[in-house]
């Protein structure tokens, strides 16, 4: 790999090269961020896939409900495992073998899940699609840091906030779609030839943007990462399984490993980046613009999942809509977050975070508010139309700055490990979002008196009561988000 090659654009000043050389380069880093667009757009589609799905899988498969909510936990778990460690993976390895073992990880999940015979081999698939999927997200977003200058950053993170807020809202869509003509193994099938053609495409188009470094792999921490991330989730999810049936063994015994041996994965990642060998570097976190953007991203995470799994429900159990016309009833605001998020991303160029994250953070709250408020046996469809559109808009306004920022606010040695503990907190607040919302669901319901649907609308307006209280929270980080000086004032002529 050349020298020329290895730099990020936004490293060469525009007269040290030819004309025709600074085009080539933009041609190539448009060309390598579409392809890893599309790319991180399909694995993190299968996230939500398969909420839908689940009662089909059971009685195809002749599995329990708590069984088949592994085919989810087991891919969040996996994903919260991994994570941490691609933050290594970006510095030490180059761009394009790192695409290539994230899909293909990806492509053999899917694969292997479309021909599974049975339950176990399907967890198995759902794992290993987990796998590919939790480098895709870092990869995309440290490229993007390290090949787009700052003053455009914002309507490139907006595409980022599509694949990564959108993709799991137009899961359950595409899955009741499917669903509603075809067998579960469609789920896979359809996904699969998509992921055979970017992970082609990417292999014979994608250059290596990034200069590795060398350094050895700390297997301690390798091991305390898998233990701490991965036994908090797993203790997450149980709590809100175990509001559903007693378990075998109380959540409570993982999470409280997970989060001692989390702590000791700290004190090891601080002693290591002081040698330049953490796996993942929590100077991050010493940046204060970067951890109110994690945080309120986290508060977004939580409420999103949560309301993305109490809504279906309602939608069903309570209005008794079906599969397909919940999936339709939730597409428009799937979509209009989509078309919202490269707008946002302009704006935030030209006017900088605030702007966009306060409106966003009000409309977030006023949203979970009107859910809690509004809920009843009987509530018109169009009212939750209406709301989950404004829920969808509220996220569009905040995810593309709030991505922006917190990445653009890091020196570009910690890119890779700022995406890494974006995408480690992502994970673990949707967990914990599912966790709680699940949980304080059914506890109500339990406790209310009257019919089944008047007791489950009871218990999701209390889930909802809660994410309110949440709401709160987010508005007042969204008052001190603001740009970084590393990036500069904002860009009034931008476009």
């Amino acid at each position: 790999m050349t020298t020329e090659q290895s730099l990020p654009t936004s490293d060469l000043p525009a007269d040290a090269m030819p004309h025709a050389a600074s085009a080539d380069h933009r041609a190539r880093n448009r060309l390598v961020i579409g392809l890893l667009l599309v790319s991180t757009f399909v694995v993190i589609l299968n996230e939500t896939i398969m909420g839908v799905a689940l009662p089909h899988l059971m009685t195809d498969l002749g599995i329990s409900a708590s069984a088949a909510q592994w085919l989810t936990t087991a891919f969040m778990l996996t994903m919260a495992v991994v994570i941490p460690v691609t933050g290594y993976l970006l510095q030490r390895l180059n761009t394009r073998p790192v695409f290539i073992l994230a899909m293909s990880l990806f492509c053999a999940g899917t694969l292997l899940s479309s021909l599974a015979p049975g339950f176990a081999v399907l967890v198995v698939g759902r794992i290993v699609q987990a796998s590919g999927t939790a480098i895709m997200i870092p990869l995309l977003m440290t490229t993007v840091m390290n090949l787009v200058p700052p003053e455009t950053r914002g309507k490139t993170m907006g595409n980022i906030s599509i694949v990564i807020s959108v993709a799991p809202a137009i899961g359950p869509t595409l899955s009741g779609f499917i669903l509603s003509m075809l067998d579960w193994r469609w789920l896979f099938i359809a996904v699969l030839p998509i992921a055979v053609a970017a992970l082609a495409l990417g292999a014979a188009k994608i250059e290596n943007v990034t200069e590795p470094t060398k350094a050895p792999i700390d297997v301690l921490s390798v091991i305390l990462s898998a233990i701490g991330f991965g036994g908090f989730v797993y203790g997450l999810s149980g709590l809100g399984e175990m509001a559903l049936h007693p378990p075998q063994v109380s959540p409570w015994i993982p999470l409280c490993i997970g989060m001692a041996v989390v702590a000791v994965f700290v004190l090891r990642q601080l002693q290591l980046q002081k040698q330049e060998r953490a796996l993942l570097d929590l100077r991050t976190l010493a940046t204060g613009t970067f951890t109110i953007a994690t945080v309120l991203m986290s508060i977004l995470m939580l409420a999103m999942f949560g309301t993305f799994i109490l809504l279906p429900i309602y939608m069903q159990n309570v209005l008794g809509l079906s599969t397909l016309q919940t999936g339709l009833l939730l597409l428009p605001g799937g979509l209009i977050m989509g078309l919202c998020a490269p707008s946002v991303g302009g704006l935030y160029d030209r006017f900088g975070p605030r702007p966009l994250v306060i409106p966003g953070a009000l409309l977030f709250a006023v949203v979970m508010w009107m859910l809690t408020l509004l809920l009843q046996t009987d509530t018109p469809v169009w009212l939750l139309l209406a709301a989950h559109i404004l829920f969808s808009i509220a996220l569009a306004l905040m995810f593309t700055p709030l991505f922006t920022v917190s990445l653009g606010s890091l020196p570009p040695n910690l890119y890779s490990h700022g995406s890494a503990m974006v995408g480690t907190t992502q994970q673990v607040a949707g967990a914990a979002g599912t966790a709680l919302f699940v949980a304080i669901m059914t506890m109500q319901a339990g406790a209310t008196a009257g019919d089944g649907a008047a007791a489950l609308t009871a218990g999701i307006r209390a889930a909802f009561f809660c994410g309110a209280l949440i709401s709160i929270a987010g508005v007042i980080a969204a008052l001190f988000v603001r740009r970084s000086a590393s990036e500069g004032a904002p860009h009034a002529g931008a476009h």
